[in-house]
């Protein structure tokens, strides 16, 4: 047997020790510091929660522009088991201006449900965060607890506006958490969303391509629940599914058939006034989920569904489920002041609302269709999930359906059943690129009408 040679010591200069000692306290310090940005973000004792499972949480605020004084609120929740293996996904509500706390978060898809009358919380068996990291951001600034210092950015607001906000607030969110930055992320939303998602991909795509100017952020796709998409196939979609479920009679569905080109972006008086009456049926029943009751509570403002020009997208409440009040539980519960103190915000003297009127009305709806980004991103090798409950009135499965037959994708799986405890969940076509899912049953908001079929 042979013997060891005796080890060889390395010399290092002074310079070099100085070098690697300055290096060294430079790095123990940004550690500390982002870790302790972190426990100045982390939620404990939050009114009403329930004492198990344990839930690891934070949320604060991030600034996404110095100059204007711009930040967006965040809530995250690590997922409940091996965090540092799991995925990223971010969650954006639409609207425009509705909260992804009040509905991402607090009634869908987030661990923690609000009680009745904004009571106590209630754990969410169903949560997403069984299988990712979920963060949710209130987006644009004016919507809940996101706030900015200049007035004049609330008559800014568009689609472009949004996603540069959004991303910044993303590159920041990574620099406080700068554990996450190598995860697989994903972003996600529903509704209005079905634009910022995307718009969003886009732009984090596009500049992961200059790694010298921007930071890479690990995008691997993303998902969208009954989205806004194409104004053409969504208006198509809305007036073919109100006539299909008996909700408007023959005569008006012809009427908007001969008045309305919805490829135009700008509608005639006469289409705008056949679209209103759409509507107007549509305020009799809950169009968010039209085989479920009514919310009752502020019934006298039960009509503010309709009238086009805002588009139909004003939501005041959550719709359908086994409480279509859901809302305004999340608004009584959070607009108390322990609440706000435990979660580190601020509603800045205002009612915090789980949609903002104003926003919806100031928003410029400018863009007339994302499937153009979609073309990009299936290019991309990105991948893309649209699903869609289909009792959905409002952004019926039959719009998504018409607007993926629009990107002409060759098909890979045909139309089939996916099954829930034995079960038919609801039914999906998988195109080069792209999977559509629908899930049978579900209205608007599909975590919260089917949590199970949902986390499926």
């Amino acid at each position: 047997m042979g013997t060891i040679a005796p080890s060889k010591r390395v010399s290092t200069s002074p310079s070099f020790r100085y070098f690697f000692l300055g290096f060294l306290i430079s790095y123990i310090k940004r550690s500390g510091a982002y870790l302790t940005a972190q426990e100045s973000d982390r939620v404990i004792n939050l009114p009403g929660q329930p004492p198990s499972p344990s839930i690891s949480q934070f949320s604060g605020y991030i600034t996404v522009n110095q100059e204007h004084g711009r930040a967006l609120f965040y809530w995250f929740f690590e997922a409940q088991s091996e965090p540092s293996e799991k995925p990223l996904l971010l969650w954006l509500n639409g609207g425009p201006g509705c909260s992804s706390i009040a509905y991402g978060a607090a009634s869908e898809l987030g661990p923690l449900r609000v009680g009745k009358n904004g009571g106590d919380l209630h754990f969410n068996k169903y949560a997403w965060n069984k299988v990712a990291n979920l963060l949710f951001v209130e987006s644009p600034v004016g919507v809940g607890f996101s706030y900015t210092n200049t007035s004049s950015d609330l008559t800014k607001l568009d689609d472009a506006f949004v996603a540069e906000d959004t991303y910044n607030f993303l590159v920041n969110w990574l620099q406080r958490f700068p554990q996450f930055k190598t995860h697989d992320f994903f972003i996600s939303g529903e509704s209005y969303a079905g634009h910022y998602v995307p718009q969003l991909a886009e732009l984090v795509y596009d500049r992961n391509k200059d790694g010298i100017k921007y930071p890479l952020i690990n995008l691997k796709g993303f998902i969208v629940g009954n989205p806004i998409t194409n104004d053409y196939h969504d208006f198509t979609g809305i007036m073919d599914y109100a006539w299909s479920h008996s909700v408007i009679p023959d005569q008006l569905y012809h009427k908007v058939k001969q008045v309305c080109d919805f490829k135009l972006f700008d509608w005639s008086i006469k289409c705008s006034d056949a679209v209103n009456q759409v509507f107007d049926k549509y305020s009799e029943i809950d169009i968010y989920n039209i085989y479920a009751p009514k919310c009752l509570v502020n019934s006298t403002n039960s009509s503010a569904v309709s009238k086009v020009k805002n588009y139909g997208l004003r939501r005041t409440r959550i719709p359908g489920g086994y409480d279509p009040c859901y809302s305004e539980y999340a608004e009584d519960y959070f607009n108390r002041a322990d609440v706000q103190t435990s979660l580190h915000a601020n509603s800045r003297a205002g009612k915090w609302e789980s949609c903002s009127d104003s926003i919806l009305r100031t928003y410029n709806l400018s863009v007339f269709s994302v499937l153009p980004i979609y073309h990009k991103l299936i290019k991309g090798n990105l991948k893309i999930w649209i699903y869609s409950g289909d009792t959905d009135g409002r952004v019926p499965v039959i719009s998504s359906r018409y607007s993926v037959e629009a990107l002409g994708l060759p098909l890979k799986s045909p139309w089939r059943s996916w099954f829930h405890n034995h079960q038919v969940g609801g039914r999906m076509a998988e195109y080069q690129g792209l999977t559509l899912v629908t899930v049978r049953g579900a209205g608007h908001l599909v975590p919260l009408n089917k949590p199970g079929e949902a986390l499926t």
